[in-house]
């Protein structure tokens, strides 16, 4: 009895004749004046949509984004979205990669970066972690059946660029994905049984404190996982979780705490760190002409005859200061190559102790949205300083920039969008309140693109007070 209806219906999205909506109406019970009106225009909007598609495929024509026009000063003409994403992808990454390496791994630490013993913040573990026997605790042993549940916390510590990020995806390989397949072993029986009856692979379900996109490191991610069965102890799943791929996931730490903790509602803030590698003889003045240029930057209203040179001759000599590879947009010799890190930080650290709305450099979610998560934060912490980083295989040490932020809480990608958009602003000479301005913005577009997630590490999540003593960069 179905399948004449939906033929006509078919018929009818091809051509909407008087017996296809008629059938329609017969199926539905609906006036055949309201159909034939919504296939009518169901119909036009198709043919002008594959109208406008043919022409475009017949004259080659593509969609043309117009650049963001910025209206806040600056010294120098801020980057294009193309070439602020140049400008972050010609890096030496790989060597911040094998440093994210050997951090997983136990071989290095952050502190070596800035050339002292600086202790890295170790997590405050929760008074139920501690081995200490409080109120919970006795509550907990009383407790029989259902109500007997255990939750451990785990801290793990894995290489973003071995991984697809953390979430779960099909036929991809996640962190989220291995952990919880290394959990199946804990699993209790009940679950056991109805993940079998629903044809589910044997896994446990594990909890995160915030997921990393990929290429993301961790140092101290945390999460949570929970169980009936008492068959087993913490070390049992930290020795299972880190026999899953050596070298590249470990598990630092597993403990049992109170059924009330969760790693992402309880968590009071988090820490992420970010290595901006500085190509050789970017952190010097460069000369143009025999003459010393501060920052690495020529402006067109500033380049005038120096010294008896021609305006022609520095002219010709700048263009090699843009980021160009054949767009005509770049020709002329006006934008900076480089950026000065204390400028970076002078933008960064107005931002701290503040509440801020940061949709503007967030993304993959939407800007202007009336329910769901706020978009505000509160930051705690915000620097950046230069420093070097060692690299195996090679005595000479690389200069990097290293960015440090502390926030309650951080949007998708906020982290890596901040950083770029410092940077670009920086090299374009823009006052130092330009990022607290640019959060006004009726557009994504007037922050940068993400830099690139090979320089961003997760260093750990805090669930005490905050302290700004335990941080890296404190000048």
């Amino acid at each position: 009895m179905l399948i004449f209806p939906c033929a006509a219906l078919v018929r009818g999205l091809l051509r909407p004749s008087v017996v296809s909506v008629r059938h329609l109406s017969r199926w539905t019970g609906s006036s055949p004046v309201v159909h034939r009106r919504r296939f009518s225009l169901s119909f036009v909007a198709m043919e002008e949509k594959q109208d406008v598609e043919e022409e475009e495929e017949a004259s080659g024509d593509k969609k043309v984004y117009a650049h963001y026009n910025h209206t806040l000063p600056s010294k120098y003409p801020r980057w294009t979205a193309r070439e602020s994403f140049q400008f972050m992808e010609d890096r030496p990454w790989q060597e911040v990669r094998d440093f994210y390496s050997n951090l997983v791994d136990g071989q290095s630490s952050l502190p070596t970066l800035f050339r002292n013993e600086h202790p890295v913040h170790d997590d405050i573990e929760l008074p139920e972690a501690s081995g200490q026997i409080g109120p919970e605790n006795a509550l907990k042993e009383d407790r029989t059946g259902r109500w007997a549940r255990k939750t451990f916390k785990i801290v793990l510590s894995y290489h973003g660029p071995s991984f697809d990020g953390w979430q779960k995806q099909p036929d991809l390989n996640t962190v989220q994905g291995l952990i919880e397949r290394s959990l199946g072993r804990f699993v209790d029986e009940r679950k056991a049984k109805l993940l079998k009856e629903k044809h589910l692979p044997l896994e446990g379900c594990a909890i995160v404190a915030g997921r990393t996109d990929k290429g993301v490191t961790a140092l101290r991610q945390v999460c949570s996982f929970y169980t009936w069965r008492e068959d087993f102890k913490p070390q049992d799943i930290e020795d299972c979780i880190n026999s899953a791929a050596p070298g590249k996931l470990r598990a630092v730490s597993v403990s049992e705490v109170s059924r009330e903790f969760h790693p992402n509602f309880t968590a009071k803030w988090r820490r992420y760190f970010y290595i901006f590698p500085l190509n050789d003889g970017e952190d010097e003045e460069e000369e143009v002409c025999g003459i010393k240029v501060d920052s690495g930057t020529l402006h067109e209203d500033h380049i005038s005859d120096r010294n008896g040179f021609d305006d022609h001759i520095v002219r010709e000599v700048s263009k090699d200061l843009i980021l160009c590879d054949g767009d005509d947009e770049l020709g002329g010799g006006n934008k900076p190559r480089k950026f000065d890190v204390a400028r970076v930080n002078i933008f960064l650290r107005l931002l701290e102790g503040k509440v801020l709305s940061y949709k503007m450099f967030a993304r993959d979610t939407k800007a202007s949205r009336n329910i769901g998560p706020p978009t505000e934060c509160f930051m705690y912490h915000a620097r950046a300083r230069v420093a070097h980083l060692r690299c195996s295989g090679v005595e000479k040490e690389r200069k990097v920039m290293c960015v440090e932020l502390v926030a309650n809480r951080f949007l998708r990608k906020m982290v890596r969008v901040l950083v770029a958009t410092a940077i670009r602003e920086a090299a374009a000479g823009a006052e130092e309140e330009v990022l607290i301005k640019l959060m006004d913005s009726t557009c994504r577009r007037a922050t940068a693109p993400p830099a690139p997630p090979d320089g961003l590490c997760l260093v750990d999540v805090g669930y005490s007070d905050f302290d700004p003593t335990n941080c890296l960069i404190v000048d």
